[in-house]
């Protein structure tokens, strides 16, 4: 295992990790102000979330040798920021454990395996690059803000490229670091060395919050976060069990739910970062890239409020185009395998299309309706189910 680990993929598993906190955390401290948790009880809600993540993440891609990365449900923070007003904690720590239970049951029957186990590959390619897209795009768009340091990292990932490919983003990486650091854009004022606090919440159960709050949660982080997690590894050409690995993230739920730790998931654009050529020339060694994110995780769960201050002093241009480069390959590739075939085109690029226009309906993301789009123009096109098993 510590022969399969490379500078390369401790890299793509830091980046992963700040790319991910970076992105939604803010969204999980709301989600907990509006449930009415303390400062302890958010943080241990980091806490609970970081030893979940960490614990799946490399557990799992340790037993398959797969980079497979879990997450906090984006999606699902959203809609508790939206639906927990009001509610009292121990009500919606009841409705995590009701979609805890549901995730669990979904990987146990193994039906949600057999259904993305008719995903044609076309379909999970183009959504990946609509999932990336904004990413790659947020290179470019960061040069409005900060252009010197923006246009420097994309010189030199240009050059990497050429020169010394493997060790392009940790280049870019350094350079940037070194840069915010002289253009005085990094912020440590709130750093402080700080431990997570479990705070143990015991549940009530709600007819109408467990109806309300957890039914949706549960619906929301299959078809918004595992959808797109399961295209991921599909695209990037690996097929790992899924009904144990959805198990898995259902039973970590259920134990760290009256902690905080309100749903997890497969994870996709963080997943995507360690599944490229940019974590390993290697294919079969990516999984140590996951790995080290998962230590990554487990580092934030411990000291969860040092962590959230470390994270939020990198400047957002910064994160941003770092990811967004680390991506290119990866959306490169997954365009092109989307339009390889040429019956598929059009209803991959549909699905390309919608996901990264990022529309939103009934509270489930861009990823689920792109697939839904391009599934119906394959219908259309003359496509079934049974010819493609």
């Amino acid at each position: 295992m510590l022969r399969d680990l490379s500078i390369t993929s401790f890299v793509a598993g830091f980046i992963a990790v700040l790319v991910g906190f970076s992105s939604s955390a803010v969204i999980v401290f709301h989600a907990a102000d509006t449930a009415g948790a303390s400062s302890t009880e958010i943080s241990s809600w980091l806490g609970a979330l970081g030893l979940g993540m960490g614990l799946t993440t490399i557990g799992l891609s340790l037993y398959y040798r797969t980079p497979i990365l879990t997450a906090w449900s984006t999606p699902g923070a959203a809609l508790l920021v939206t639906s927990l007003s009001g509610i009292p904690l121990a009500e919606a720590i009841g409705a995590f454990l009701l979609s805890a239970v549901l995730i669990t049951l979904s990987g146990v029957t193994g039906w949600f395996e057999r259904l993305m186990g008719r995903l044609p590959m076309s379909l999970a390619s183009a959504m990946l690059a609509g999932v990336l897209f904004q990413f790659g795009l947020e290179v470019f768009l960061s040069m409005k803000s900060q252009f010197v340091l923006v246009f420097s990292l994309f010189l030199v990932y240009l050059v990497g490229k050429r020169v010394f490919p493997r060790y392009t983003i940790v280049a870019v990486l350094v350079l940037g670091i070194a840069l915010a650091w002289m253009q005085d854009l990094l912020r440590f004022d709130d750093f402080e060395l700080a431990l997570a606090t479990p705070v143990f919440v015991t549940p009530s159960f709600s007819i109408a919050t467990m109806i309300g709050i957890g039914i949706p949660l549960f619906v929301v982080t299959m078809a918004s976060q595992n959808i797109p997690g399961i295209g991921v590894l599909k695209a990037s050409g690996y097929n790992p069990h899924i009904s144990p690995v959805i198990t898995w993230t259902g039973l970590t739920t259920l134990v760290l739910a009256p902690f905080g730790g309100f749903a997890f998931n497969l994870a996709a654009i963080t997943a995507a970062i360690c599944m490229g050529p940019e974590a390993h020339d290697d294919t079969s060694k990516r999984y140590m890239a996951a790995v080290s994110a998962g230590v990554f995780y487990l580092i934030l769960g411990i000291f969860g409020a040092t962590v959230a201050a470390l994270f939020a002093a990198f400047p957002t241009e910064l994160v941003f185009t770092v990811a967004g480069l680390a991506l290119l390959a990866t959306i490169a590739n997954s365009l092109s395998v989307a339009m390889k075939t040429p019956g598929d085109r059009e209803p991959a690029l549909i699905t390309f299309l919608v996901t990264a226009s990022g529309v939103s309906l009934f509270g489930i993301g861009a990823a689920f309706w792109g697939l839904v789009a391009g599934v119906l123009g394959l219908f259309v096109y003359g496509w079934r189910v049974e010819d493609r098993g």
